[in-house]
């Protein structure tokens, strides 16, 4: 099932630059629950599920590595306005902090056949314009997913959907071509978003822009938006859900692309807080009195992709030659200060939650391991005929965990026998290699940080399928492609996480890309302020809701 050239490769694209120019893997993968001590040498973290609730607050500052293109939903594929949009706009599930999914505009949902789900849309709830939500929304909204003149970022979870249909007063039915275990779970993300029908027909492409921002249902309403400075939202009063009212009256978001500003606006109490925290700042911002720095669940993993598999790295031995002689600990140590942990997967273990314990214990004894072992990494990039053959690594001057990472995978080439070369290129240029095919001729090995937006594994997988447009080295392995549709198709959970574990073991024996390292997500809070959960849900839930003062 190829994914449509419009959906995961724009994400793609911006996560690789988002982590770099936030200077931060802070968007990195976590190790496990919550107030759980983990390290990677000599250095220890802890998870933290919540900080102490707090009490109502006028308003506090937040903030953004990079001003929104836009906050239209369909376009929200990054960082800064998923973030802001996860208190505005509302999605017919809820991601939660602990990465589980509940109900959100859609008070229940059931699947009476393995191709339709069948949504009740919660009624009393009204728009920031005091509009009341309805049916007629929901169907408006979803299908603007479908519709390639809208051309949505999100196109690829709805790659199966055939219909989406008004089927009562307050009911929505989306009929699948085909089954696909997925889609339900994407309707906690962007995906499932939901704006007022009136709205989106009257703003039309000037939706979500500065002028226009959106009107959805969330703790909080647009309010204004300066360009190149800062975003405003108001708390909305008429809210539906009183565990979520937003305890601060306003949150104002400002744009502090350097990271060496937005630590310092740490320090000096300009802003109260930010996610994504430059890592090498841990230390610093660790030990201030300005506030505190906090880690949380994370299911993003750094990898290496292989974005030429007719050179010397299309022989999976040379492959898995290659991981085995990059220092992924040192990696850690040097690039995050630390604060992660070698990766064994190409997804994190939270993204396995779902599976039965059977499924989980499997893939803990079954899971192909490659141990940092130069010695034997050497001896079987030997027996897949290495000798000297050149392959080039692309890089961008964008931080300086990149460079450390490519300095290392390239010290690691060179030790198995082949010759590297570094192309460093513009942040523009490096962009390009996720959506542009002739960008990445002659590019072995590129670095991107994928993160999923599901607590399921064939978020990863799926995209590694024959065709897909993110498969970006064109790998293609018949038996992979068949686990993945049958855990898209399989009738219960168990059947869908055994067939996923089986695409899994494929993906790690041949390797398309490379596993390198996950970290915890990291969030800063000032002094004033508390009650946020550190999470990757934050780019979904509404996290500044939570936030208030400190009693």
């Amino acid at each position: 099932m190829p994914a449509p050239r419009t959906g995961r490769p724009r994400r793609l694209r911006r996560i690789a630059l988002a982590c770099a120019l936030a200077a931060t893997l802070a968007a990195s993968a976590c190790n496990g629950g919550s107030g759980k001590p983990a390290a990677s040498g000599d250095h220890a973290y802890e998870l933290t599920a919540k900080t102490a609730p707090g009490t109502p607050i006028d308003s506090f500052t937040w903030s953004l590595f990079a001003e929104p293109a836009s906050i239209d939903y369909a376009y929200a594929f990054d960082y800064p306005p998923n973030q802001i949009l996860a208190n505005v706009c509302e999605s017919l599930l809820r991601w939660n902090p602990d990465l589980t999914t509940s109900p959100g505009l859609a008070s229940s949902y059931t699947n009476p056949t393995p191709t339709s789900w069948v949504y009740e849309i919660r009624p009393g709830v009204r728009f920031h314009d005091g509009t009341a939500l309805t049916a007629d929304d929901v169907v408006a909204s979803l299908r603007r997913n479908l519709d390639p003149e809208v051309g949505s970022y999100w196109a690829y979870p709805y790659r199966n959907v055939q219909s989406v249909d008004k089927s009562g007063p307050m009911q929505v039915t989306v009929t699948l071509k085909t089954p696909d275990s997925t889609f339900n779970k994407y309707l906690a993300a962007s995906p499932g978003t939901v704006e007022s029908a009136a709205t989106l027909a009257k703003a039309g492409k000037d939706y979500g822009n500065p002028a226009k921002g959106v009107n959805c249902t969330g703790p909080f309403a647009f309010s204004s938006w300066t360009a190149g400075q800062s975003i405003v939202l108001k708390r909305f009063d008429d809210y539906w859900n009183p565990d979520l009212k937003a305890k601060s009256g306003q949150v104002k978001f400002v744009f502090l692309p350097d990271a060496t500003t937005r630590v310092n606006a740490f320090q000096t109490g300009e802003v109260d807080g930010g996610w994504m925290v430059p890592a090498n700042s841990y230390g610093q911002l660790r030990n201030t009195p300005a506030g505190k720095l906090y880690f949380g669940r994370n299911t993003t993993v750094a990898d290496e992709v292989v974005g030429n598999l007719q050179g010397p790295l299309g022989d999976a031995r040379v492959r898995q030659a290659l991981l085995m002689a990059i220092d992924r600990k040192g990696i850690v140590d040097a690039g995050v200060g630390g604060i992660g942990q070698v990766a064994n997967s190409l997804v994190t273990d939270d993204v396995w939650a779902g599976a039965p314990g059977p499924v989980r214990d499997d893939l803990t004894k079954a899971t192909p391991a490659y141990p940092y072992d130069v010695a034997k990494a050497k001896e079987l990039a030997a027996k897949a005929g290495v000798n000297g053959q050149k392959i080039v690594i692309a890089t961008s001057p964008l931080d300086s965990q990149t460079t450390i990472i490519t300095q290392a995978v390239a010290q690691a080439a060179t030790a198995i026998g082949l010759k590297p070369q570094i192309d460093t290129i513009s942040p523009e240029k490096y962009s390009s290699l996720f959506t542009d095919p002739q960008a990445r001729k002659g590019i072995d090995l590129f670095l991107t940080f994928w993160y999923t937006s599901i607590t399921d594994p064939l978020d990863m997988y799926g995209s590694l399928q024959t065709g897909a447009f993110s498969n970006y080295g064109s790998w293609s392995h018949p038996e992979f492609d068949a686990a993945v549709n049958q855990a898209l198709g399989a009738p219960d959970p168990a059947a869908q996480s055994a067939a996923a574990a089986q695409a899994q073991q494929i993906a790690l024996r041949e390797l398309p890309w490379l596993p390198l390292y996950t970290s915890p997500v990291s969030v800063f809070l000032g002094k004033r302020i508390t009650g946020v959960q550190p999470s990757i849900a934050y780019l979904y839930y509404p996290w500044a809701a939570e936030i208030g003062a400190k009693s």
